[in-house]
């Protein structure tokens, strides 16, 4: 079993972009050989196996990896199947296969999402809690966001998320440590809420620099999106100074060379590590394809895993983990933002009002 938005080892299928309301992006990475599958944020592509960050974690369970097996066919009956054509400039035409589940999305979208709300709920909807065996130390939860395709919405990433955090922030938990990533720096505005009001011992947000984001130097509106994150970043160390958490929140931009040239690296891991009052390192840990952001929440599909964990060794590795991905990572500052060459320029603060106006997301 593979899977990513360009590929899939059984068949080669696209959801359809437009369902009803907005635009969805299947966003799923998921990358799976007998029983065993790696989590990851990242696509089958040459730049993610040569200069792109990311994160992979190798999971040998054959309930896990049965689980978005199915996850990945019932995928693959909600998507157009492409098959090569001589006819049109693209080489291919989408086919909807009268095996797929019907009807087709752009025959009668209302039906079609009753129909994917009908196939997909089954495994959006957490399994009945079973007692812990005994010497099991470590936990992984299946998580799921698959709002354009539930109505009603029972995905189970986001939920889980802001569980989470809010349990940071009870007096329980106080003085937690943790440490939050993601390639493209737009947390939902629940979720950093819940970051500053977590009452973390120490913690570290870690997003890509300008210069090691996809979209520098690129032509239109996409290349405006490297200044966009940057004018997020200082509107978030303005709520942390704001919150009188400047001592505890640090905030680091990861940068090794200049994309697009020799030795430029991008950034695109995301996730977060989570170390409990009282311990050295990680227990708890977020890896999967969501950015944390309002597209991944309502736009696109995503599969992430909750690694909760009392294995010392998984401990100690999830800490390296947390500690070498900030091995590039500088610590920024509000003074760093307001040099002439971090100005955000009016145009970029137009067209990102402009996007929140008519409900996008970056």
């Amino acid at each position: 079993m593979f899977h990513t938005p360009n590929l899939t080892g059984i068949r080669k299928a696209v959801l359809p972009k437009r369902i009803n309301e907005g635009w969805g992006l299947q966003h799923i990475k998921l990358y799976g050989v007998d029983d065993e599958i790696i989590m990851s944020g990242a696509n089958l592509s040459d730049d993610y196996f040569t200069n792109r960050q990311d994160r992979y974690h190798l999971i040998r369970a054959k309930e896990v990896t049965d689980y978005f097996f199915r996850v990945y066919r019932t995928v693959c009956d909600l998507s157009y199947r492409i098959v090569p054509s001589n006819s049109g400039l693209s080489g291919f035409v989408l086919d909807w296969p009268v095996e797929n589940v019907q009807p087709a999305p752009l025959a009668d979208p209302k039906g079609y999402i009753v129909s994917a709300t009908r196939a997909l709920a089954p495994l959006a909807t957490p399994p009945t809690s079973k007692a812990s065996k005994p010497g099991i130390d470590t936990h992984i939860y299946p998580l799921l966001q698959l709002t354009p395709l539930l109505k009603p919405d029972t995905s189970t990433e986001l939920p889980a998320l802001t569980s989470i955090l809010r349990k940071l922030g009870t007096p329980a938990f106080e003085g937690s440590k943790w440490t939050f990533t993601a390639g493209y720096f737009n947390m939902t505005p629940e979720v950093r809420q819940l970051l500053l009001q977590s009452k973390p011992k120490s913690a570290t947000v870690v997003a890509a620099s300008p210069w090691a984001n996809g979209f520098y130097g690129s032509k239109g509106i996409s290349g405006m999106l490297p200044a966009a994150y940057t004018h997020l970043s200082r509107r978030f160390l303005d709520a942390v100074s704001g919150a009188g958490l400047s001592n505890q929140i640090t905030l680091k931009e990861w940068r090794k060379g200049t994309v697009n040239t020799p030795g430029g690296w991008t950034y695109h891991a995301k996730g977060i590590w989570i170390t409990l009052p009282g311990q050295q390192h990680p227990s708890i840990s977020l890896v999967g394809s969501s950015n944390y952001t309002k597209r991944s929440y309502s736009l696109d599909l995503e599969a992430n895993t909750l690694i909760v964990t009392s294995n010392p060794d998984l401990q100690r590795r999830l800490g390296d983990e947390e500690k070498w991905l900030q091995e590039y990572a500088t610590t920024m500052t509000r003074d760093d933002y307001a040099k002439t060459e971090r100005r955000v320029g009016l145009h970029v603060r137009i067209a990102m009002w402009i996007v929140t106006l008519v409900g996008g997301a970056l």
